[in-house]
């Protein structure tokens, strides 16, 4: 098992990078929010060597428009992990469905994972479609044992010192890495 952090707006730039392999930076929400430190807190990820991921909150309205305003924003490098934020209570699983899949179409050589509680994962979720991966957020249980039965591949277990602190299903920073790139072969 592995470790790392994810970050938004709410965050320094100059977040703690010791320790960890991975972070997941917030870039953009609904259609017209972008976080004015994400350039920032990518690149303090990039100089540590940590494998960088990128999400987007969801709102309610169009996915395709919501997908394509996110990658509008970041030059994409081989490896980036690229993540949908599910929390909003308007967007219903088919439009998670949507976003998934219209984000999955459009940067084939990335893998793209589904971010949820496990509240929403267990209850509002019906069709278990995650993308390439599960990321559940579940603080009530240890690193790497979410309350969920579905295979995990990120899972977001404590937001102490107003840091979202996760575990990754993976050996090592290299196997992270070498999954993250399989799509881009």
């Amino acid at each position: 098992m592995i470790h790392g952090i994810d970050v938004s707006s709410y965050q320094s730039e100059k977040y703690p990078v010791d320790g960890y392999d991975f972070v997941f930076v917030k870039v953009t929400e609904g259609v017209s929010y972008t976080n004015p430190k994400w350039v920032a807190q990518r690149d303090r990820a990039r100089a540590a060597g940590l494998v960088v991921g990128y999400y987007h909150y969801v709102t309610a309205g169009s996915m395709s428009a919501q997908g394509d305003y996110f990658l509008g924003k970041i030059k994409l490098q081989p490896g980036d992990v690229l993540a949908l934020d599910w929390e909003e209570p308007k967007v219903p699983c088919k439009d998670k469905d949507r976003w998934l899949n219209h984000v999955r179409a459009k940067a084939p050589g990335h893998q793209v994972v589904l971010y949820c509680n496990r509240d929403y994962w267990l209850n509002r979720d019906t069709t278990s479609e995650a993308g390439d991966g599960l990321w559940i957020a579940d603080p009530d249980h240890p690193a790497g044992r979410p309350a969920v039965k579905h295979p995990w591949t990120f899972h977001q277990y404590s937001s102490a010192g107003n840091l979202d602190r996760n575990a990754g299903r993976f050996d090592d920073r290299a196997a992270l890495r070498a999954w993250a790139r399989e799509k881009a072969e």
